[in-house]
């Protein structure tokens, strides 16, 4: 076997092992996930990551060149960070991966918190409070 055959077959075994990580710990390791690549087969459930981005797949497919994770949210969500102990910068969700009740971002300088479930919402617009 090469080194490079054995590189390949390590990537492999490594991208297939990340996929049991949680999702912080996933986020701590998007450049061990697979990267989107068109005519790929993925699966429900199954998380890859594209421009330096990690997503959850949602919908089994066979991915098109058209189909880019950042401009399909019916077939994947941004995976976003769970720890309640880091406040990240809001980012624009879609309705498969809105904030719910609680969770905390930085916008404008300011720190808000969600006040309901499903909130696709830009903070300082609707369903946001300024955290204390």
């Amino acid at each position: 076997m090469t080194l490079t055959d054995y590189a390949k077959k390590m990537r492999g075994l490594i991208e297939k092992a990340v996929q049991g990580l949680d999702t912080h710990d996933s986020l701590e390791a998007v450049s061990l996930y697979p990267k989107w690549t068109p005519g790929t087969n993925y699966s429900v459930g199954e998380r890859i990551r594209y421009n330096r981005i990690l997503y959850l797949v949602l919908q089994s497919h066979v991915s098109q060149g058209s189909w880019t994770p950042d401009v399909n949210p019916s077939l994947f969500a941004r995976v976003f960070i769970t720890d309640e102990n880091v406040i990240p910068e809001w980012v624009q969700p879609d309705s498969t991966n809105p904030y719910t009740s609680g969770d905390k971002v930085t916008h404008s300088g300011i720190t808000w918190v969600s006040d309901v479930d499903n909130n696709v919402w830009e903070p300082g617009v609707y369903g946001w409070s300024v955290a204390i």
